[in-house]
């Protein structure tokens, strides 16, 4: 399994903010890291360029290496480290290692599990991290088990901007013509107009806007994905079937947004692939 070093090296690529172990309390919690990486994706996509986060300031929502967002694969290189906020975590306070699982080498197969009564298609070939999440949130933590109250799994990649998903997430083997007017469509019809926080209950989905770093520990390149569990009634599916919407409503501030987030998406697990 991944260690602190590589898990921290990990939350300084989704964040964009220099992580770094300490001995004293966590400077943030996990949910603020799926706060911060939502949040900034969420106002990149309205057209902002800072982001305003209690505790840390202003934080830039563009990458450093924003010019190669858009190319396969993503650029490796980081913000110079005098440019990003620092953040210090503690491990005992922030990781769950209990918890911890290694589906790098599983495969489901048909194999089905279920989360909140919906499919949860596990992040087979991954490494999960687990993030000390129990008995953070009000109301127990039934969201986070199997049960009635569970809420199903969702995962999110640092570049998952809506229109990017619904125009380049085809398959490109696929001429159905019809696909670009229903992701035209899912943008402007009903409820989500796509403004909002994306998700997607595919890992392989969320593989294609992951972040990439390359580590200092090991020289190795690895892949970073947030493993998640999404509020269902908070939840708007789109025409696409995987891919998942959180919608912000026009008219909302810093702070409503912010909470919209909260309430809707709770971190669990830090997942690491080599690639």
């Amino acid at each position: 399994m991944p260690n602190d070093q590589l898990c921290v090296e990990a939350l300084s690529a989704l964040s964009g903010c220099k992580v770094e172990l300490t001995t004293g309390p966590s400077q943030l919690t996990p949910q603020d890291f799926v706060n911060i990486v939502a949040l900034k994706e969420f106002l990149k996509q309205e057209g902002f360029k800072e982001l305003e986060y209690p505790s840390l300031g202003t934080l830039s929502v563009q990458d450093y290496d924003e010019q190669d967002m858009y190319s396969s694969p993503p650029a490796l290189t980081e913000a110079p480290t005098e440019l990003r906020t620092t953040v210090k975590i503690n491990p005992q306070d922030f990781f769950h290692p209990q918890y911890n699982y290694d589906f790098t080498n599983i495969k489901d197969g048909n194999t089905t599990f279920l989360r909140g009564n919906e499919q949860y298609v596990r992040p087979c070939g991954w490494s999960r991290v687990a993030l000390r999440v129990q008995q953070k949130y009000d109301g127990g933590d039934g969201w986070l088990g199997t049960g009635k109250d569970a809420w199903p799994v969702s995962y999110h990649g640092h570049n998952m901007d809506g229109s990017l998903i619904l125009t380049r997430g085809a398959d490109p083997k696929d001429d159905e013509p019809t696909f670009l007017d229903a992701a035209a469509a899912s943008i402007v019809t009903g409820e989500t107009r796509g403004r909002g926080v994306y998700s997607t209950p595919d890992v392989k989905m969320a593989q294609m806007y992951c972040k990439k770093f390359k580590s200092k520990v090991d020289e190795k390149t690895y892949e970073v994905v947030l493993q998640n569990r999404i509020n269902p009634e908070k939840r708007t599916k789109c025409q696409r079937e995987d891919v998942w919407l959180v919608y912000v409503p026009q008219g909302c501030n810093d702070v409503q947004t912010r909470a919209i987030v909260q309430e809707s998406i709770r971190p669990y697990g830090l997942l690491l692939k080599q690639v």
